[in-house]
């Protein structure tokens, strides 16, 4: 499946940094690539941009380790909610071993199928991925089946790698990183805005504050 040879290639951005902070009073040693996609995607600033709020019931889709599902959860709050979503069971086992470890209690996780993320409920705020629609395997009918979990007016929030246009640029980040870039399967907005309207939705916004990742907000087109 091309999901999973992808979580093999690049699951990095969506797991490797399980280590990294979820409280900021909390020090936690980080690796060099954890510390890396931090600075790359500022939890934080990320969240802002995507609007999430106290109280908010969110669904994370491609949660890995949970590298920015304790980040959401410390966000939304006691009186939010996060459902973890991912494939592999093992990865959602060190999601709730972390909860257990540092006390967090508002995030569920949600085994999902490769076009079906299964949410235990629906009327969620938001669907939320960082690093994870360009390796679905199918994310038209991915896209397609989370109409349903989500309440009127609410996004699908999905941040994705601006696509490396040269070898030169792959290259660099991989002397950078020591890894190979997940950008090289990067999706164009045009694809993008494609998928979207192919699963009934469309693109309202694309953020481009960070220097290397767009931040794109879906709703369910009217």
């Amino acid at each position: 499946m091309r999901w999973n040879r992808a979580k093999r290639i690049g699951l990095g951005w969506i797991g490797i940094a399980c280590a990294v902070s979820c409280l900021a009073a909390q020090t936690v040693r980080e690796e060099p690539y954890e510390k890396y996609a931090n600075e790359r995607q500022p939890p934080e600033q990320v969240m802002t941009m995507a609007g999430i709020k106290p109280g908010m019931i969110i669904g994370e889709i491609g949660a890995g380790h949970g590298r920015y599902t304790v980040h959401l959860a410390s966000r939304v709050g006691p009186n939010g909610k996060i459902y973890a979503n991912d494939i592999e069971a093992k990865a959602l086992a060190a999601v709730a071993e972390r909860c257990k470890r540092d006390g967090i209690g508002n995030i569920e996780t949600v085994l999902g199928g490769v076009d079906d993320p299964r949410f235990p409920r629906t009327g969620l705020d938001m669907i939320f991925m960082v690093w994870t629609y360009h390796m679905l395997e199918k994310p038209v009918d991915l896209l397609r089946n989370l109409a349903r979990y989500l309440k009127p007016g609410a996004t699908v929030v999905l941040l994705e790698p601006v696509p490396a246009e040269t070898e030169e640029e792959i290259k660099a980040e991989t002397d950078r990183t020591g890894r190979r870039p997940g950008n090289i399967q990067a999706v164009s907005k045009k694809s993008l805005e494609n998928d979207a309207a192919r699963a009934g939705f469309e693109i309202v916004r694309a953020d481009a504050s960070l220097k290397m990742d767009t931040l794109f907000i879906l709703r369910v087109k009217k």
